[in-house]
């Protein structure tokens, strides 16, 4: 049986069918997130593949080297007495002795600590009664300048005689602002280098820095030969080197 379509109603057919069609591409353009009038919807789909962009992540490290120029000193004076109140008396005096040439010598009176007391009873022979008791007082000195501690650190030495003990010697390094800076530049450059080199192997284009997490900051001394205060009458000093090394993790787009 022959259909056959007048021309109104083959047009209001057309109609139907376009808008059909216009409905359909609109509802998949608004399902795939929606896209810009006049871009198809196979565009839009690969817009946003592109937007899915490969990582590189390295590792880079920084290292500099400086001078130390602090000296940190632990001492500590030791006296055994006939009674607790002798010997705290003749510890006290010693350490005062000791704060008093550290201070004539140019070490301020805040860069001066007390460390540590200790008062305990000396036994002999098993005998359960204490024949004497000790007094150990330390103390903690910040020495800034490394060409007068040398002699500081006999004059102390000298003031306490017999009772005073070195415990520790530290050399710092302590002004690291520039070095610290310079560390971190070229931390960066590595991390740069070694993702360039990955991506040209990957055949691919290095893109933007994506984060950058500091990871560590060490120090680390290196026992180099080095001038040494050599005075006479003073301790032989020699600060050697230091290493401060900045690593950090950087990612990078593809």
């Amino acid at each position: 049986m022959a259909i056959s379509i007048t021309p109104g109603y083959r047009a209001a057919g057309i109609g139907v069918a376009t808008a059909a069609l216009l409905v359909g591409a609109f509802s998949l353009g608004a399902g795939r997130g929606g896209s810009s009038p006049g871009t198809s919807a196979a565009n839009a789909a690969t817009v946003s593949a592109t937007q899915e962009s490969g990582r590189i992540t390295v590792t880079g490290n920084g290292t500099v080297t400086g001078v130390p120029n602090q000296l940190t000193l632990s001492l500590s004076v030791q006296v055994n007495g006939y009674s607790v109140s002798s010997a705290l008396s003749q510890a006290n005096s010693a350490v005062r002795a000791v704060t008093a040439s550290l201070t004539s010598r140019g070490v301020p009176a805040t860069d001066i600590q007390t460390s540590d007391l200790n008062i305990s009873p000396n036994y002999q022979d098993n005998n359960p009664i204490p024949t004497s008791y000790g007094v150990s007082e330390s103390l903690t000195a910040t020495l800034n300048d490394l060409a007068a501690a040398g002699t500081q650190i006999d004059a102390a030495v000298r003031t306490g005689g017999n009772a005073v003990s070195i415990d520790n010697v530290s050399l710092n390094l302590t002004d690291t602002g520039a070095l610290m800076a310079a560390a971190r530049a070229r931390a960066v450059a590595d991390a740069r280098a070694q993702a360039g080199q990955f991506a040209a192997a990957l055949g691919e284009r290095l893109g933007p820095v994506i984060s950058v997490s500091p990871v560590q900051q060490t120090t680390v001394p290196v026992f180099y030969a080095n001038a040494a205060s050599s005075k006479a009458g003073s301790v032989p000093i020699s600060p050697g080197t230091q290493q401060l090394t900045v690593s950090i993790t950087v990612v990078y787009a593809v």
